[in-house]
């Protein structure tokens, strides 16, 4: 069942644009020439209850303006946006009860006090019962390892330590909907363990995700579901699986040679240059050559020492679905 319904969302900007140098400055006090950028290009999708999903894109994409607006903090240009039976920006009041974020760059924290206090703020403004506050408070704190960190001002916190009271923060009110926007910025890999250890258990439970990252391990260890957005407009929207076959069904062949080699093809396979002459990868089309025929083949070219298989990364596979 979708929990979220998106149809032909648009969200378009009015800026102006200037020349450069004296004369075409002066000439924009009197005149300037209006231009309107689309954030978002009429796109759709559905989101299921229940689910993990990865919203991707460059920089300037149009994700994070996607993410505001299913939050309600931006109205679209048109469009329909539909979760759980609310519009977003127009039943906001009631909407916000729902929903939970967390905002890698932004912090809900107040700098000067301890996150438990900024907690108890957050208990006031959705009302939430002592006894649940209590309960949820105690939860998130064990999953979390917080019980002392939360008793600390915020301001001497480490940035691992403030993302984990981030999210507690977002999800003291238990929320159907949680909204994750670079949650992961920045932390060390201890830290980005336990937040997607925690995730992945809150969503066992029920909770719905939306991730937008630039960390494809959050990607790929988090979601099930993958939407991709680029110049505003929806270029895939599909499962994590089908997204790694998006370019067909390839291998990567990890080989340290003993003798370095300079070619750019061996067969059909493309070669990959390493950090150094003794170290290539080659990327294999398994629908044009058997990976154990491929194999056969290989010794009779190359002389190498060692070999790995993996599948074709993810950060591969997002380049090319940009460029194309």
């Amino acid at each position: 069942m979708a929990i979220i319904t998106v149809e032909d969302l648009v969200k378009s900007y009015k800026t102006y644009k200037r020349g450069s140098g004296f004369k075409e400055t002066m000439k924009s006090f009197v005149k300037r020439e209006e231009v309107e950028i689309k954030a978002v290009d009429h796109i759709s999708f559905q989101i299921e209850k229940g689910s993990i999903c990865g919203i991707l894109g460059p920089n300037g994409a149009g994700k994070s303006t996607t993410i505001k607006m299913l939050c309600g903090a931006l109205y679209p240009t048109s469009g329909k946006i539909d979760v759980m039976g609310f519009s977003p920006a127009k039943d906001r009041m009631k909407y916000v009860h729902q929903i939970g974020a967390v905002f890698g760059q932004k912090s809900q924290l107040i700098w000067d006090i301890p996150p438990v206090d900024s907690f108890a703020m957050n208990k006031a403004i959705y009302g939430i019962p002592d006894a649940d506050y209590k309960k949820r408070l105690s939860e998130m704190a064990e999953l979390f390892d917080i019980g002392e960190v939360m008793h600390k001002p915020t301001r001497v916190l480490s940035l691992g330590e403030r993302m984990k009271c981030e999210f507690v923060m977002a999800m003291l009110h238990n929320p159907e909907i949680v909204f994750l926007d670079e949650p992961t910025i920045g932390l060390d890999v201890i830290a980005k363990a336990k937040i997607r250890e925690v995730v992945s258990e809150m969503n066992r439970n029920g909770t719905t995700f939306i991730l937008t990252t630039h960390d494809l391990e959050d990607v790929e260890q988090l979601a099930r579901e993958v939407i991709v957005i680029n110049h505003g407009k929806k270029v895939f929207d599909d499962n994590l699986q089908n997204l790694k076959s998006a370019l067909g069904n390839k291998k990567i062949v990890n080989l340290s040679l003993a003798k370095p080699f300079k070619g750019e093809k061996v067969g059909d396979a493309l070669v990959i240059p390493g950090s150094n002459d003794h170290e290539i990868s080659l990327e294999v089309d398994l629908d044009k050559q058997n990976i154990r025929d491929f194999l056969d083949s290989l010794g009779g070219v190359l002389d190498f020492k060692d070999i790995s298989i993996k599948e074709l990364p993810m950060e591969t596979i997002i380049t090319r679905i940009y460029s194309e």
